[in-house]
């Protein structure tokens, strides 16, 4: 009888023990759960990294491409309503009271700094979708963050774009689905040995993948404050092309002699000159897309707005 009895509390307590570590295992399952929560609520779903193919968009061609030095001048517009809800170029839902902007070659997503030459505020954006596809113009903001650079009533802006290399390199790493040591893992069942020295699995951890802690630097774009940076005056110019040899800048010239005044200057690109041939120097943004569009009509595609600093 006493045998009986033991053995009736040495399965007693095999139960109770199965019950606390089933109990252990959801209490992990949920930890392991509210993680992955958590570190998905730092940042929102980043979509898929695309930096694409060539394309062409109304007979001018774009080259994508993985720019860690990119920094660049040029005419900043804004996009609201219209596409507010609509998938972006890399799957993810725009929002125009978001942080974003839309870039015709950077990778997407990439962190940029916009900064107004105008006024000088300068804010960091995340890059997320392509565009803007008219003629002369460099970034498409959103509604948000064409606010904070204090130019939505504008439409327009002279800035300045530069990529932040660390902060993209982080959602390129999390986007693609880069990441350390799972919390726990996921398939492994949690065994118990029972009275008889025989196996009993309790139970396997629900799949709590995909747990995904994100890089160590991970940009939080929402909430960072607008900078103040020194302001400067400007000049605008329609920049038809960089040329090895003079002689064929100075053909370009002369081609374009019509349009406005041409100005042929070297500068110093790896070592050598290149002879840069602009149109300018203007100050007003419409008068600017009406020489870059005579530039382009003139044969030069590959035409763009440039903006000097002094």
């Amino acid at each position: 009888m006493r045998s009986l009895l033991n053995l009736r509390h040495l399965r007693t307590f095999a139960l109770m023990f199965t019950a606390a570590v089933v109990l252990a295992a959801c209490a992990e399952t949920r930890f392991v759960m509210a993680t992955a929560k958590r570190l998905g609520d730092t940042h929102k779903s980043q979509g898929t990294y695309k930096v694409g193919r060539p394309y062409q968009v109304q007979g001018i061609w774009y080259y994508p491409s993985e720019d860690w030095t990119y920094d660049r001048t040029g005419i900043a517009s804004w996009y609201g309503p219209n596409f507010h809800g609509k998938p972006t170029a890399n799957g993810e839902v725009f929002d125009q009271w978001e942080v974003s902007a839309a870039h015709k070659t950077l990778p997407l997503p990439s962190v940029v700094r916009v900064t107004n030459l105008n006024n000088g505020r300068s804010l960091v954006v995340r890059i997320n979708d392509r565009g803007p596809f008219k003629p002369g113009r460099i970034i498409d903001m959103s509604k948000r963050a064409a606010q904070l650079l204090g130019f939505e009533g504008q439409g327009t802006a002279q800035v300045r774009v530069q990529i932040l290399e660390t902060e993209s390199a982080a959602l390129k790493n999390q986007a693609t689905g880069q990441r350390r040591p799972a919390l726990a893992r996921s398939e492994a069942p949690i065994k118990v040995k029972s009275v008889a020295s025989q196996p009993v699995i309790v139970q396997s951890l629900p799949d709590a993948s995909p747990v995904r802690p994100l890089p160590d630097k991970i940009p939080k774009i929402v909430k960072n404050p607008v900078q103040q940076m020194p302001v400067s005056t400007t000049q605008m110019y329609v920049q038809a092309g960089a040329f090895s040899f003079k002689d064929n800048a100075e053909r370009v010239k002369a081609r374009l002699a019509s349009i406005g005044n041409i100005i042929v200057s070297p500068v110093p690109v790896n070592g050598r000159d290149m002879y840069r041939v602009r149109v300018g120097p203007v100050v007003d943004v419409a008068e600017v897309d009406r020489l870059l569009a005579d530039v382009i009509k003139a044969g030069f595609e590959g035409a763009h707005t440039v903006i000097e600093t002094n």
